[in-house]
């Protein structure tokens, strides 16, 4: 039976670095990557609307007032079943309860981890990264947002393991490779 890895963190935690270090070929077995934060890209695309925190924001939450506020497990547990059929699977980017709630109660395998970075580090981190680089303010916003409107705080809490992010790359390698990959 093949793994079932799910990411939960804020936003500049470090959840795409856990993701893209699992898929790499520096492991056996890599993992597929089921990023659920590609559903908004796709409608923004769809919609021709620019790729910003604002438009990102709207529609995460236009998203979930379509489909609830589990819509982007719903929408992913397609793609999540086909791949634990060939692979290892690791999904980026849980954010709500509701999402949390229907991966449990579907899959019986599924391991969920916080990635955690303490707000400063993570704050400088969105300030300097190359794609999508966010203010102090807007990345602030942004946690209300997630924390309010989306629920993010209750799959954080429930996580089977916590990866502290608050070193250096290395540093959180060795931590997936002794707290993650061992499971």
């Amino acid at each position: 039976m093949y793994k079932l890895i799910v990411l939960v963190g804020m936003c500049g935690s470090g959840k795409s670095t856990v993701s893209e270090f699992l898929s790499s070929k520096k492991i056996n077995n890599p993992y597929k990557v089921i990023h659920f934060g590609e559903i908004t890209m796709n409608e923004l695309s769809k919609l021709n609307m620019s790729i910003n925190e604002k438009n990102e924001r709207y529609m995460r939450e236009e998203l979930r007032r379509i489909y609830g506020m589990e819509a982007y497990a719903k929408l992913s547990i397609p793609l999540i079943v086909e791949s634990l059929k060939k692979s290892n699977t690791v999904v980026d980017g849980l954010y709500s309860w509701s999402e949390y709630k229907i991966l449990k109660e579907k899959f019986d395998n599924i391991i969920i981890v916080n990635v955690y970075t303490n707000k400063k580090l993570r704050y400088y981190r969105l300030k300097n990264r190359k794609v999508r680089p966010l203010t102090n303010i807007e990345s602030e916003q942004r946690d209300i947002s997630e924390i309010e409107n989306i629920e993010k705080g209750g799959p954080i809490a429930f996580a089977d393991y916590v990866l502290v992010n608050n070193g250096t790359k290395e540093e959180l390698i060795a931590n997936i490779f002794s707290n993650i990959i061992k499971t």
